[in-house]
């Protein structure tokens, strides 16, 4: 697996994703935090290129307070025109501890952690302890072969995406978040990164385990085979429930599950109540 062209993708995920959260969040409180897990990891750079991107927010930052918080066996200096507090040590250690003391219990709050990069994957209750914003997201990846299961305590909307380059397993990524609008945004961010040197993705949840090319316009076949299993567990759905189970328990977009539902109606895979009309959300679609 080519390890520095899947950090390039994780590196432009979290900064596309920053670069939206935090705009957002200092629009919506008056106190916001960012919390960087294993900021020495990879050398650090991921950590550098979150303090480049909060650093281009400043202009949102009048009248708000924005703060980071960055924990790790080895910290590089930082240069910030905003707090950023170093706590030196290991991360499942010391996060928990030092969100705490920077006061992030109920303000925004999105935790980056890159346990593939740092060589271990973090603890659950040291993820489960970010649950203490309001809202609260995270962006966590695991090493190869984990599970994500251990993690979802706490996060009512959770995703997953395997990066890989071949049939081996690749880097789990996870996005889990308390609002819905920040997972929507988490998949456009997914889909809109650049693609590099044959980095693709894989959803945990398809059987055939099927490589997907980074695209604005990805390949349907596998949010078709689980949409179909899905219907064959529960008999019939409505579109909304297809969108809704597309964006949680897919890497797919809720807009992705709209395309397929209609090609599957249109091949006469799965049948819809009422037989005519437009494809709204309330229609019933049957395997």
């Amino acid at each position: 697996m080519s390890s520095e062209e899947i950090a390039t993708v994780k590196r432009e995920l979290l900064v596309r994703h920053l670069e939206a959260w935090a705009p957002a969040a200092l629009h919506r409180a008056r106190r916001v935090v960012y919390a960087h897990g294993y900021a020495d990891a990879g050398g650090g750079a991921s950590f550098q290129a979150a303090v480049r991107v909060l650093t281009d927010q400043a202009d949102f930052v009048r009248g708000r307070e924005l703060s980071m918080v960055a924990t790790g066996a080895a910290l590089p200096a930082v240069d910030a025109p905003f707090p950023v507090h170093t706590v030196p040590g290991d991360t499942d250690a010391m996060l928990a501890v030092a969100l705490k003391a920077s006061g992030a219990q109920r303000v925004p709050l999105l935790g980056f952690l890159d346990g593939a990069a740092a060589g271990a994957a973090p603890a659950p209750s040291t993820v489960a302890a970010l649950t203490a914003g309001k809202p609260a997201e995270v962006l966590l990846v695991l090493p190869p072969g984990s599970s994500a299961d251990p993690y979802r305590a706490g996060w009512p909307l959770f995703t997953q995406v395997e990066l890989a380059v071949d049939d081996k397993p690749g880097e789990l990524l996870v996005f889990a978040t308390t609002t819905g609008k920040s997972l929507e945004g988490f998949k456009e961010a997914l889909w809109a990164v650049d693609e590099f040197a044959g980095v693709r993705y894989r959803d945990p949840g398809d059987p055939d385990r099927h490589l997907i090319d980074i695209s604005l316009t990805p390949h349907p076949g596998p949010l078709r085979r689980e949409i179909v299993a899905f219907l064959e567990r529960t008999g019939s759905a409505t579109v909304t429930e297809l969108r809704t189970f597309a964006l949680t328990e897919t890497v797919y977009r809720a807009a992705d599950a709209t395309r397929v539902v209609h090609a599957l109606v249109d091949a006469g895979t799965v049948s819809r109540t009422p037989a005519h009309g437009r494809l709204g959300g309330d229609v019933v679609i049957s395997r």
